[in-house]
């Protein structure tokens, strides 16, 4: 059985997330000590709440070296809402910058939509290739947020591999999901997005 943990630094409601973990075939910790966080197969970062006060706890943390260390190494880690938010180089909530782990070029800001958080299903477009939406393409996911990666260019050049890249719609597109390499994250929360979610959460696992 796969061990995956779940990096405890103070996120909210991350129970439930290490329940569907378990229900999609994980042996699951529920710790911050980064030797278990670094052995793990498989490394959770979940996300509630604004990405300043995310990444100061994730810094608190010193998250980025223990990210650095298990994405040098080819170690998956998965990031789930802010924690995929966090990702990104920038976040700017109400004109403030914050300065995210810059795995990924771009910036995460407000969505354009009629109205906001963005709470609810929604239907999402996986990429091609996708591994983690095997099974579950353009299936409904559960979102809460209001704040999103609405548009993204990154420039790969061989032997790296592109992407795949997942998308959204809420007013405007917006970044549902990220695959690249051992990194992933989903904007969206599987642990509260039924079968549909535990599939990808299995899928994951499967592959760590």
């Amino acid at each position: 059985m796969k061990k995956v943990v779940v990096f405890d630094y103070g996120s909210g409601n991350v129970h439930s997330a290490c329940r569907a973990l378990e229900k999609s075939g994980a042996s699951v910790t529920l710790t911050a000590d980064r030797k278990q966080a670094l052995e793990a197969d498989g490394l959770l970062i979940p996300g509630v709440g604004a990405f300043s006060a995310v990444m100061e706890k994730l810094n608190r943390a010193n998250v980025a070296s223990l990210l650095d260390s298990r994405l040098a190494a080819g170690r998956p880690v998965m990031g789930i809402c802010v924690g995929m938010q966090v990702m990104f180089e920038t976040g700017l909530e109400h004109g403030i910058e914050t300065e995210g782990f810059g795995q990924w070029p771009g910036r995460v800001e407000m969505l354009k939509a009629p109205t906001l958080p963005h709470i609810g299903w929604s239907r999402v477009e996986s990429g091609e290739k996708s591994v983690l939406f095997n099974g579950v393409e353009g299936e409904r996911f559960y979102f809460v947020h209001s704040y999103g990666v609405r548009e993204w260019t990154l420039d790969v050049q061989a032997p790296f591999v592109e992407p795949v890249l997942t998308w959204s719609e809420h007013g405007e597109e917006f970044l549902a999901a990220v695959e690249n390499g051992p990194l992933c994250a989903t904007q969206f929360h599987p642990e509260k997005s039924g079968l549909a979610g535990l599939k990808l959460l299995e899928n994951w696992i499967s592959n760590l």
